[in-house]
């Protein structure tokens, strides 16, 4: 049994992964520590687990294997290095952290530490993101030279997002740091390569200190463009996606959750209009992913090297935000 602490129920996925872990038949919740005490002691007499107020006491304790971390994103750098040089093992919410800087100390430290790092990148395991690249595999859109993934929701207009993720201090961010990571991953991705250069654009609809609704332009070495789109004020936006190529396109989600393609060449090539694909199965999810790891001493080397190219692509955006120009990637280096 992996024994588990929890890192804060800041995030407002803490209880979606507090319940993976309780339903996984080889996991269990064995304490917590949070920043706001008042909340921690809560979620703790909850679960029927120790309440810890001082984070190291709890990492000190052997019986404890591995930690969850939901702490807010600018405490990412603190609690992730505490826990690996505890010897726990860490799933965490995405991103890793607000910066490439925070993000390459923290991978640095599980690495000395022989720790299992994964980060949940969950559209990574759906059904149409497996079908999807597929497809590309076998070059069914021939070169790849446009993606489009859009995901929004109301959460701003409608008050059920906590206050706290307008925190610029605690987010590094709004809409596109948050909800947009899957966009951004997924674009990434779909794209095959690394972007070279980013450009933002954001909103500010409902007027906190984050933007609310935003774009991100991305450019491959190759020239081809990805535009990734996120917001939280937009109440019946579909997650969608789309991917452009010198053969063919493939739409998910427009508005229906079905994958469709049109294409010149392959077994498409002869179709009248637009072919609906079979979706796969979605493939096991990020905590079991996870779980795997630490029993088979494996590593999540896929899902670790897309969360380090998120935090690329996140820290340039924002410095394209800071600055207003487009940022290359390059100068992260």
């Amino acid at each position: 049994m992996i024994r588990i602490g929890k890192i804060s129920y800041w995030h407002v996925h803490a209880w979606e992964y507090t319940n993976e872990a309780l339903n996984h038949p080889n996991t269990e919740i064995a304490a917590v520590w949070d920043e706001i005490e008042e909340r921690g002691q809560a979620s703790a007499e909850k679960l029927g687990v120790p309440f810890y107020a001082n984070l190291d006491d709890m990492l000190a304790r052997d019986d404890i294997d591995a930690v969850i971390v939901d702490a807010p994103t600018n405490r990412h750098r603190e609690v992730m290095v505490a826990a690996a040089k505890a010897g726990k093992h860490i799933f965490t919410e995405k991103v890793v952290a607000t910066t490439l800087e925070d993000t390459l100390a923290i991978l640095d430290e599980v690495e000395k530490a022989g720790v299992k790092l994964t980060v949940s990148l969950p559209r990574l395991n759906a059904g149409y993101t497996l079908a999807i690249r597929e497809l590309l595999e076998q070059k069914a859109l021939g070169e790849v030279t446009l993606v489009r993934v859009r995901l929004s929701h109301n959460g701003a207009l409608a008050g059920w997002l906590p206050e706290h993720f307008y925190s610029l201090e605690q987010c590094g961010g709004g809409a596109l740091i948050d909800l947009g990571c899957h966009p951004m991953y997924l674009t990434n991705l779909f794209l095959g390569e690394l972007p070279v250069t980013i450009a933002t654009q954001y909103g500010y609809v409902s007027g906190r200190e984050v933007e609310d609704n935003a774009v991100a332009t991305v450019e491959t070495k190759s020239g081809a463009v990805g535009i990734v789109e996120a917001g939280f004020v937009n109440p019946h936006s579909p997650f969608c996606i789309e991917v452009h190529g010198t053969e063919g396109t493939l739409m998910y989600g427009t508005p229906e959750e079905k994958l469709l393609i049109r294409s010149n060449v392959g077994k498409f090539a002869n179709a009248e209009g637009w072919t609906e694909v079979p979706l796969p199965a979605s493939r096991m999810n990020a905590f079991g992913q996870w779980v795997e790891h630490i029993e088979n001493d494996t590593a999540a080397t896929e899902n670790i090297q897309r969360a380090l190219n998120l935090s690329k692509l996140m820290d340039a955006a924002t410095r394209s935000n800071k600055e207003n120009r487009k940022v290359s990637l390059s100068e992260l280096d």
